[in-house]
């Protein structure tokens, strides 16, 4: 692929705000990646344990419904939604997953207490990953 290519694939990536770009040309692979001055860049990116222990009786796991960044808190100086030990209610705020710059809101599908938080601020999850346990 010449450098004229690459120039107009970079700005049709300004264009539509893309972050990243692969093309497949023969038996070549092209890979632009480009960060947004508005968005948050993450420095570091932690991943789940790829060892899950199961719940103990009485406690039940709430996992992420998408791929995202999991965000505790509604903004970076905001006290988190929950804390370990916190109660809960069905339908209350867990935690916000990003996905796709959407900010979605993560709530108890019941009631219980906080047991564990499993995901670290800013951490990149995947669906099915273990977000929380709850104590019912």
């Amino acid at each position: 692929m010449d450098e004229a290519n690459i120039r107009k694939y970079a700005l049709l990536m300004k264009e539509l705000e893309l972050t990243g770009l692969e093309i497949r040309e023969n038996d070549r692979v092209v890979r632009l990646e480009r960060t947004l001055a508005a968005a948050p860049v993450v420095t570091a990116v932690q991943t789940l344990p790829e060892k899950v222990e199961k719940p103990s009786v009485g406690e039940v796991t709430v996992t992420s419904p998408m791929v995202g960044v999991f965000y505790t808190a509604p903004a970076e100086n905001s006290e988190p939604f929950v804390k370990v030990g916190d109660r809960v209610r069905k339908g209350d705020t867990l935690c916000i997953i990003e996905a796709m710059k959407l900010m979605n809101e993560i709530t108890a599908d019941q009631d219980g207490e906080i047991a564990e938080i499993c995901a670290v601020n800013g951490q990149v999850v995947e669906y099915g990953s273990e977000l929380f346990r709850l104590k019912r």
